[in-house]
């Protein structure tokens, strides 16, 4: 059954309205929170006194900042924000010619990105606190930071994709994150009218490995898949270990007025990929060798530098032609999140415009597929008979559901958007337990670990897309609210508010102990293997090859060496390596040089950074540090002398009277 394009517009609009007018808000605009909102001290409960730590790390994206901001819980400070596809002046992350490769792509140097959903690596199924994974929206992209350092190491470019939403979702040993394309795009890239989308347009689903020491990302391949828009994903666990799931809309192919034309079948489908089956078909051959170019960059960890690769091919699957790969999932209506439980038996598909919740169970799947209850084929893909996979309905719960976490007590906790609440009901049962109002239009929710084998817990957030009259007016945007709740009891308690950066589509907790005993304080400086690295004052020095000139430069508290630099000229290409000599916590040292056009360094103890500099006039100009060291931090400076091109000025250079070279 279709539903008349005027119904579904007027529906929406009108649930839209009530949404931004305040329905299931509560007590809006007053500053208070209503009666029994509450129960006990709700201050006490989020308060850590000066001194103490936060019980749980918090990942948040930040969407179009193309950041990644980490936060306390249950306090709510904002303890870093970590660049991951985005310049970033403070930390000269994309302006030193260390992380600048981190940054490259096919199109060349992509200094941005809409980063959306935040992973933490796992092992059997549990976060483990190594590593967090988040994708690159527009170009697309996935990133590793290494939580020892909370740095941005790695990305990797895919191919054959357009929109890299569903992504990066990870296996339960992080053997592999996944990723689809949210836009389906022509296969082969090729110039095509937009309207043979039917006969052109095909999706991508893409599996990177991930080596398990290092971490190291590699597209191991690809799967062809219908050109449907493939949303989100979760992968098995458990009995379902080795299945993918994504959700997929526009299963009618519409390529324009999608709000309409693509939410007219009364179901779409969750995709389930077997990819240990899809290693099997690649140990066998049975795949094409395509070309495609997309860069693979990543940080060296002796050098300090990152380095840039440009592949040339890769390995694509047919679910045609490898029987068994790709099973379809029929699910009511436009299905957004789907999420897997603890026990890895059954699926939830959030379809926003229906009015339930459906639920899939994995046993139920496997006895269809064995019994070939299929409806229909798309593509060489059995599309499974509805009756015979699901598992439950949980029945009217709110308006617009979106995504699912669980707690460790058998319980699913799911958002609405248009209904601005979530939602608690038990697994097994599918009955409603409770429900929070939400300020306002949830989209994302996290709890700790609630999303792997064994939830943490005890907390919740939910990811408001609208902030409104929640803090004070900061003209016509205001930064977006995360709301955090108690769920360690019966009924969820709402008990801080606090603003975030950027847009967080989604966020991650862990708890503290997994990741703050191994927190990198210094980079060890005998281990540093940086090309241009002076490893002490007397290695510093300045060398000219034809009109590039390096400086070799350390700096301790609190001076540079060298601290004055003559024989530069106009339009000489200056690179200025910088090596912090400190080994100690939390003193890293800033460099900046008048008139450079990029940004500062920011060197962390035993780290080397390279700034890159081109005179455009003659004069002596300062340098100096940016970051607060010690008592004389004032005092921490330095000239660089800039002749005339034609000058012939000897390249000279000193620390307090002594000149280089003698």
């Amino acid at each position: 059954m279709k539903n008349t394009p005027g119904i579904l517009l007027a529906g929406f609009v009108l649930l839209a309205a009530a949404a931004l007018l305040g329905t299931g808000c509560g007590n809006k605009g007053s500053g208070k929170l209503s009666a029994g909102a509450l129960a006990g001290d709700a201050a006490s409960a989020v308060y850590i006194p000066p001194g103490e730590h936060d019980e749980f790390y918090g990942f948040f994206s930040g969407g179009f900042s193309g950041q990644v901001s980490v936060v306390g819980l249950p306090s709510g400070r904002t303890l870093k924000v970590i660049p991951v596809f985005a310049l970033d002046a403070e930390k000269g992350y994309g302006f030193s010619e260390e992380t600048k490769p981190l940054l490259n792509t096919s199109w060349g140097f992509i200094p941005w990105d809409d980063a959306h959903h935040p992973k933490l690596s796992q092992t059997k199924g549990e976060t483990d606190g190594r590593w967090l994974f988040i994708n690159g929206n527009n170009t697309p992209r996935v990133a590793r930071i290494d939580l020892s350092t909370f740095e941005t190491v790695e990305t990797i470019e895919l191919p054959n994709s357009g929109g890299n939403h569903s992504s990066p979702y990870l296996t339960e040993n992080t053997e592999y994150v996944v990723a689809g394309t949210r836009f389906s795009v022509p296969y082969p890239q090729k110039d095509v009218p937009v309207n043979t989308f039917k006969e052109n347009f095909k999706g991508v689903i893409s599996f990177i490995s991930v080596e398990p020491q290092h971490g190291h990302m590699d597209l191991a391949f690809q799967i062809m898949m219908p050109a449907f828009d493939y949303d989100l994903a979760s992968s098995g666990k458990g009995p379902s270990h080795g299945w993918t799931f994504f959700t997929c809309y526009n299963t009618e192919k519409a390529y324009t007025l999608k709000e309409v034309n693509a939410s007219q079948n009364d179901k779409d489908f969750i995709a389930a990929i077997n990819w240990k089956k899809a290693e099997e078909y690649i140990q066998q051959g049975k795949f094409t060798e395509v070309p495609a170019e997309y860069a693979s960059n990543r940080m060296n960890e002796e050098t300090q530098s990152a380095e840039s690769t440009m592949k040339k091919s890769v390995r694509i699957l047919d679910p045609a032609q490898c029987p068994g790969l790709v099973y379809f999932l029929p699910t009511p209506k436009s299905p957004h999140g789907v999420d897997v439980t603890p026990t890895g038996e059954y699926i939830v598909g959030s379809g926003k415009l229906s009015a339930n919740l459906t639920v899939h169970s994995f046993d139920k799947m496997l006895k269809a597929i064995e019994n070939k209850a299929f409806e229909t084929e798309i593509d060489g893909i059995p599309v499974l008979k509805y009756d015979e996979v699901v598992a439950g309905v949980v029945k009217e719960p709110g308006l617009g559901p979106l995504h699912t976490e669980f707690d460790d007590k058998g319980n699913a906790y799911t958002t609405f958007f248009i209904s601005s609440e979530i939602v608690k009901w038990k697994i097994g049962t599918w009955e409603v337990l409770d429900r929070a109002p939400c300020y306002y239009s949830v989209g994302h929710l996290m709890i700790p670990g609630g999303g792997s084998r064994k939830p943490q817990g005890k907390y919740m957030v939910a990811l408001n897309k609208i902030t409104k009259d929640r803090y004070l007016p900061t003209g016509p945007e205001m930064n977006h609210s995360a709301q955090l709740y108690d769920i360690s009891g019966d009924k969820i308690k709402l008990l801080l508010d606090f603003p975030t950066h950027g847009e967080p589509h989604y966020a991650q907790g862990i708890s503290a102990d997994r990741v703050a005993p191994n927190s990198k304080k210094f980079f060890p400086i005998e281990q540093n293997k940086h090309p241009f690295r002076a490893l002490g004052e007397k290695e510093t020095k300045v060398v000219r090859e034809g009109n590039v000139v390096r400086i070799y430069m350390t700096t301790i508290r609190s001076h540079f060496a060298p601290d004055w630099v003559e024989g530069i000229k106009v339009g000489d290409e200056v690179f200025f390596h910088i090596t912090n000599l400190e080994q100690d916590w939390d003193v890293p040292h800033g460099f900046s040089m008048m008139g450079a056009q990029n940004a500062e360094l920011l060197v962390m103890p035993g780290q080397t950074r390279t700034l890159r500099w081109t005179p455009k006039k003659s004069g002596v100009y300062p340098f100096y540090c940016t970051d607060f060291c010690s008592a004389l931090h004032q005092e921490m400076q330095g000239y660089i002398r800039v002749s005339p091109k034609e000058a012939n000025v000897p390249v000279k250079w000193g620390l307090g009277e002594d000149a280089f070279p003698l």
